[in-house]
C-alpha cells in the first residue's frame, strides 16, 4: 500500500534530485565533481547580518510566535527598501507580507487567485515551481515561449483567445532564471497593459533583483498603476547569500496580498522572529556592501563565457542573476549533453529541458564556484566538445 494521491504520482521526479543521485555515485567512486547545477551561493552571508541574528537570538521574547503577516520591523524594512531602491511607496500593513522564502509564497499564490481548471501563464523556460504550483492547485499551466530571438520576452499578443479568457495569473521573472535575461520598464508597461486589458493579474518573481552587471534591474512596481493588478516576490536568498535562512516577501496589490495571508494564516505562523529581524537589518543597511559580491559574480561570468567562446560555443554575456545559459552542441539533446558532461567530465550542469520544453537545446550553469574551479570546469568540458 502506497498511500499516495494521484496528484502526487503525476509529478515527475525533481531534476535536481536525479542529478544529485548521479553526483553522489561519482563522488563515492572518488571522482572530484564540480557542481554547477543548483543556484546556491557559495559566498558567505555578510557578517553584520549574522551578528544581528546572534544579537536577536539572545532576546527570549523573539522565541515566541510571530504575527501571521510577519513582524512589523521586517515589513517596514521592506517598505523602506522599496522607497530607497525603486522610489515605490508601499503600505507595510497592507501591501507587504512576510514569506518563508519566496518559493513558499509562489506555491501558495496560485490557489490564492486561480480557480481549479483555469490557467496560469508561465514563461518557458522558467523556474519549475510555477508549473508545479499550478498542478498542485488543480489548475493548468500554459507555456509562454521566451526565445533568444525575442530577447527572452514572451509575445503576449500571440496567446490564443481561449487561453486569455481562462487565464487567472501570469508569472514573469527578470533577472531570469534560467536565461539570465533582463527586462526594462517598457516591457513591464506592455505586460501590465495586457494584464489590465484581459483582467489577468501578474506576479513578478524578483529573486535576483540585486544581481545585475550593466544596469540595475527595475521593479515592475515602478510602472504607474502597476499595483492595480501586480504583486512582486522578493527574496534575501540570492542577493544576501541567505538561502538557508528562508526569508522573503511579497509586495504590491493589497487584495491579492490579503487573500494570500488567509492561506498562510491557516498553514504557517511566519518565519522565526530573529531571522525576520536580521532580514530587516539586511534591507536597511548600506546596500553597497553587495557590490563586492556582484563584482565577484561578474568576474566569474566573464571567465566562463570566455571559456565557452574558446570551445566554439557562442553565448551572450548574461545581464543579471548568477547563471549562464548557453546552447548545447547540435549533436546532443539537453539531457544527453548534461549526462555526458557529468559522466565524462565530472561536471554538473542543468539541462535546459528541465525548465520547460522551450529550454531544449540549452543548458544552465551556476556561477557559485571560484574562478579557478570554473576554469577547470571549462578545461573538462573540452573533453566532450
Amino acid at each position: 500500500m502506497t498511500f499516495t494521491s494521484q496528484k502526487i504520482k503525476n509529478i515527475p521526479p525533481y531534476i535536481f534530485s536525479e542529478i544529485n543521485k548521479k553526483k553522489a555515485e561519482l563522488t563515492q567512486k572518488g571522482i572530484d565533481v564540480i557542481d554547477l547545477g543548483i543556484g546556491d551561493p557559495d559566498l558567505p552571508t555578510p557578517q553584520p547580518i549574522v551578528d544581528k541574528l546572534v544579537k536577536e537570538m539572545k532576546n527570549q521574547q523573539n522565541f515566541k510566535y510571530s504575527t501571521y503577516s510577519g513582524c512589523a520591523e521586517f515589513r517596514e524594512a521592506v517598505s523602506s527598501f522599496y522607497q530607497k531602491q525603486y522610489g515605490v511607496q508601499l503600505d507595510p500593513k497592507t501591501e507587504v507580507l512576510t514569506l518563508i522564502g519566496s518559493k513558499e509564497g509562489i506555491a501558495n499564490l496560485v490557489p490564492t487567485v486561480v480557480n481549479p481548471g483555469n490557467y496560469v501563464l508561465v514563461p518557458d523556460p522558467s523556474y519549475g515551481v510555477y508549473r508545479m504550483a499550478a498542478h498542485l492547485a488543480d489548475s493548468k499551466s500554459y507555456s509562454m515561449p521566451i526565445t533568444e530571438e525575442n530577447d527572452y520576452k514572451p509575445d503576449l499578443e500571440q496567446l490564443p483567445d481561449n487561453i486569455k479568457k481562462q487565464a487567472e495569473l501570469m508569472f514573469l521573472n527578470y533577472p531570469s532564471n534560467p536565461t539570465a535575461a533582463m527586462a526594462d520598464l517598457s516591457f513591464f508597461q506592455q505586460a501590465i497593459a495586457f494584464g489590465k486589458k484581459h483582467k489577468i493579474p501578474i506576479a513578478h518573481d524578483f529573486a535576483y533583483n540585486m544581481i545585475s552587471f550593466n544596469n540595475p534591474a527595475p521593479s515592475i512596481l515602478q510602472v504607474e498603476g502597476s499595483k492595480d493588478i501586480t504583486v512582486e516576490f522578493g527574496s534575501l536568498s540570492k542577493s544576501y547569500n541567505m538561502t538557508g535562512w528562508r526569508i522573503g516577501y511579497i509586495v504590491g496589490n493589497k487584495n491579492i496580498i490579503h487573500s494570500l495571508s488567509v492561506i498562510k494564516s491557516n498553514t504557517d505562523t511566519s518565519q522565526f522572529l530573529p531571522i525576520q529581524k536580521a532580514g530587516a537589518y539586511a534591507l536597511e543597511m548600506d546596500q553597497s556592501i553587495l557590490d563586492k559580491n556582484v563584482g565577484i559574480y561578474q568576474k566569474r561570468m566573464k571567465t566562463f563565457v570566455q571559456g565557452l567562446h574558446s570551445l566554439g560555443i557562442n553565448v551572450k554575456p548574461p545581464g543579471g542573476s548568477f547563471f549562464v545559459w548557453f546552447p548545447v552542441p547540435e549533436d546532443y539533446t539537453s539531457g544527453t549533453f548534461a549526462n555526458e558532461v557529468l559522466e565524462k567530465c565530472g561536471v554538473v550542469i542543468t539541462p535546459g529541458s528541465a525548465f520547460g520544453p522551450y529550454g531544449e537545446g540549452y543548458a544552465r550553469v551556476s556561477l557559485t564556484h571560484s574562478v579557478e574551479r570554473l576554469e577547470e570546469a571549462v578545461q573538462r568540458l573540452a573533453k566532450v566538445l
